[in-house]
């Protein structure tokens, strides 16, 4: 029997041939699937056509860490230095609202995906994680943002704890859209690769749809997209997860159910109590692919699996003996500049958006409502936020890439060990993070 908010994943039939269409969204994750829902709910009579090249949710909005969080990859100081102190604050306080707009769009469409807004404890277990801390507070109360407040618990120990950050199991929620688009008259066709966008048009294997405007929403497999290729790179992301654990265990790890949890180290870690009191637990930290590959091989590392069960366990002593039953994957997608991007292009006939590198549960929310704001020409205050019409510049070619990101990758490794041994802020980590983002 599926479990409750899942379906069995059967596929939906492919596109049968050429048809027309007012707008066609290729990519059925969270930000294909929010803006057909989001189209249909400004004109209910649009002819939506949604293509898919595996099944929807397939992508990384089905296999991700469950965080529904406020956080953009660039944080609101770098915001203010490239749009200004208002364009900044308007863009933040948008991602905020939007942790609950999901919740509250998910009741609304009658989808049960476990979501819980219980905010996010980030571990305070080290000088330089309090330094770290000091700094996020500091840099909220710059900006004119919520500040995040710093508290103190008998079994977590020091954390900094975060209000706009819901929990969710995104394998209902994103089969669940589908669902929902479906029944606003949106038609999802599975198992049909785009093989070309332009305006106006969208090749694919089975056909061609000819319709008035076109999204792209493929987030990490655009690399695989003429048209986008270098303009994003697909870095993986790794998750596991416990068996159920007894309530004894969850009072001496201190950690509510529904909440996340991070610390502060610098290759980043995310973890999640989820509805059934399982501890989900991710991080970064595998390599770049040569030539921006994506492969299913590439969804599980036994090397990096097993570093993250050893963090999790480090982290949370409590889980000494816990089994860890689940291990996945999956690709994310990372612009140059590390900024999201809704991009209209000829003219607003082709609209691209992504570049949410792994916080893209909300923040996909947001792209689709204001795609779907752009190509039913209105003119709106999430059509005016600042990631609306940057379009993000190329990565290097190979083999400088491959190199200069696993270069990165490694380097934050080390600056993680270094900062362990010695207390202070790593440079070398300061040094990376400037190379990532130049």
């Amino acid at each position: 029997m599926a479990e409750r908010g899942i379906d069995d994943l059967a596929p939906r039939p492919a596109l049968p041939g050429d048809v027309a269409a007012d707008v066609c969204i290729v990519g059925a994750g969270f930000t294909g699937l929010w803006t057909a829902v989001s189209v249909l709910e400004r004109e209910p009579d649009a002819r939506v056509v949604v293509l898919e090249r595996e099944f929807a949710g397939f992508g990384a909005s089905g296999r991700n860490g469950g965080w529904v969080s406020a956080l953009l990859p660039i944080g609101p100081a770098e915001l203010a230095r490239r749009h200004g102190a208002d364009a900044a604050r308007a863009m933040s306080l948008a991602i905020a609202d939007t942790v609950a707009e999901v919740g509250r769009a998910a009741a609304a469409l009658g989808i049960d995906c476990d979501y819980d807004r219980r905010g996010t404890f980030s571990l305070i277990r080290t000088a330089v994680a309090d330094r770290a801390a000091r700094d996020e507070q500091r840099e909220a109360e710059e900006a004119g943002l919520p500040v995040p407040e710093r508290v103190t618990d008998a079994t977590l120990g020091s954390a900094l704890f975060t209000g706009t950050c819901a929990s969710v199991h995104p394998g209902k929620l994103v089969r669940g859209l589908a669902r929902a688009a479906e029944a606003r008259g949106a038609r999802i066709f599975e198992r049909t690769r785009a093989t070309g966008i332009a305006p106006g048009r969208v090749t694919t294997t089975e056909g061609t749809v000819i319709a008035d405007r076109v999204v792209v929403a493929t987030e990490a497999w655009g690399a695989e997209l003429p048209g986008i290729g270098r303009r994003i790179l697909p870095l993986y992301s790794l998750v596991t997860a416990t068996e159920p654990l007894p309530e004894a265990v969850w009072e001496r790890i201190g950690l509510p159910r529904g909440a996340t949890v991070t610390d502060f180290r610098h290759n980043l870690v995310y973890g999640q109590r989820t509805a059934d009191d399982r501890l989900v637990f991710g991080g970064r930290g595998a390599r770049y692919h040569y030539g921006s590959a994506i492969r299913p091989g590439y969804d599980r590392s036994a090397i990096v699996h097993r570093h993250l069960e050893r963090a999790a366990v480090a982290l949370f002593p409590a889980l000494d003996g816990a089994r860890f039953t689940h291990r996945w994957g999956g690709p994310l997608g990372v612009p140059r500049d590390w900024h999201p991007f809704v991009s209209p292009l000829a003219g607003g006939r082709v609209v691209v958006a992504g570049g949410y590198v792994g916080d893209g549960v909300a923040t996909a929310n947001l792209a689709g409502r204001t795609v779907a704001d752009l190509v039913t020409d209105r003119r709106t205050p999430l059509t005016a936020l600042p990631w609306v019409g940057k379009r993000p510049p190329r990565w290097e070619p190979e083999p400088l890439r491959f190199a200069g990101v696993n270069a990165v990758i490694g380097s934050l490794s080390i600056a993680d060990r270094e900062e362990e041994a010695t207390g202070v802020p790593s440079r070398v980590a300061a040094v990376s993070g400037r190379l990532g983002r130049e």
